[in-house]
């Protein structure tokens, strides 16, 4: 075989592969992501330290190569989605990403709060408005809001947060036409929007938005984030956690490695998060002593029955343990010592 012929079947073949290991499919894969330590993502003013670590658990996710599709259909945990459903027609990455990062600061500051407040830490909090992260398809809001959207009032009555909104909405039924007085850049108008069962949750309704409330807090002792590019509300336990630790003398941790996701809420809930199978293999493989996850009052598919189900299925000594409050991970912790 002439050199020739050899060069053009090399660059074929590299063409090949490139494809294989590079093209991006219509697909997006998550899968088990990263246990880190929060020493370095949180730091409180002459705060304390701890023996031991608070985790913070992810899911990675990404665009799906040839590769990866094939993978992703043998290995356990991974699990592959059309992009279309991901990332919804009008709704690119980058303002995933954004409304990802908008939740994690949201997530940041309930913490902050509880944490605070909990340790008996001077913290005021100022109400700045409730904002749109996120519009699900199909429902009435998509033609009428978008994201970065401030709503100010409904039906007349000012709005104070977003769970006065959603309380706000509850009071009146399917199909009704609310008005929602909206705030977008430099002008204000009305928009009249019809309430409608969710699609996947026929037993709720709403207009089909996802909301953050702004709020400023004001502390003594300050504390930086430095979460990077790392999303979403499901840190919030850990990063309250976190904080209390810092600002407490006594060392929660004991010196364990102890990990957790759940959503918190200014009044210290922890509340239903998604990719929990996935987050227990991660602190698994950390080799976390406990993992925290949202107990959902016992509900029968809770995050912690399948977090359950996923430790049992890995045969991890991990200890897996249902929380439904802030207070109810303080106690468990406090018991450790007694």
């Amino acid at each position: 075989m002439s050199n020739k012929k050899k060069l053009i079947i090399y660059s074929i073949s590299v063409f090949i592969l490139a494809i294989f290991l590079l093209l991006p499919l219509p697909y997006y894969i998550y899968k088990p992501g990263t246990a880190d330590s929060l020493h370095s993502v949180v730091e409180v003013e002459g705060g304390f330290q701890s023996e031991g670590d608070l985790h913070l658990v992810t899911v990675r996710g990404g665009r799906a190569t040839p590769l990866q599709f094939l993978l992703a259909n043998f290995l356990p945990y991974q699990e592959v989605h059309r992009l279309a459903d991901v990332f919804p027609e009008g709704y690119d990455r980058d303002m995933y990403l954004q409304a990802q990062l908008q939740l994690m600061e949201s997530s940041q500051q309930a913490a902050m709060v509880v944490a605070y407040q909990a340790a008996g830490e001077p913290i005021e909090v100022h109400y700045e408005g409730v904002y749109v992260v996120s519009i699900i398809e199909g429902m009435p809001a998509e033609s009428v809001l978008q994201i970065a959207d401030k709503i100010l009032e409904v039906n007349g009555e000012p709005v104070r947060d977003a769970d006065h909104l959603i309380e706000l909405v509850n009071s009146y039924e399917v199909g009704d036409v609310v008005r929602f007085l909206v705030s977008r850049e430099e002008d204000q108008f009305v928009a009249e929007i019809e309430l409608a069962p969710f699609p996947h949750q026929p037993d709720q309704y709403g207009i089909g938005i996802q909301l953050v409330t702004n709020r400023e807090v004001n502390v003594e002792r300050s504390v930086t984030f430095s979460s990077g590019k790392i999303g979403g509300p499901s840190a919030g336990l850990v990063l309250s956690l976190e904080m209390y630790n810092q600002l407490t003398e006594e060392d929660i941790t004991h010196g364990l490695s102890i990990a957790g996701t759940g959503e918190i809420d200014y009044n210290g809930n922890v509340l239903r998060i998604g990719g929990v199978d996935k987050k227990v293999i991660a602190a698994d493989r950390a080799k976390c002593d406990i993992f925290f996850v949202p107990n959902e009052h016992g509900a029968e598919d809770s995050n912690y029955v399948l977090a359950m189900e996923t430790a049992e299925r890995i045969g991890t000594d991990m200890e897996i343990i249902p929380i439904d409050t802030f207070e109810d991970a303080l106690d468990y912790l406090a018991a450790l010592d007694r």
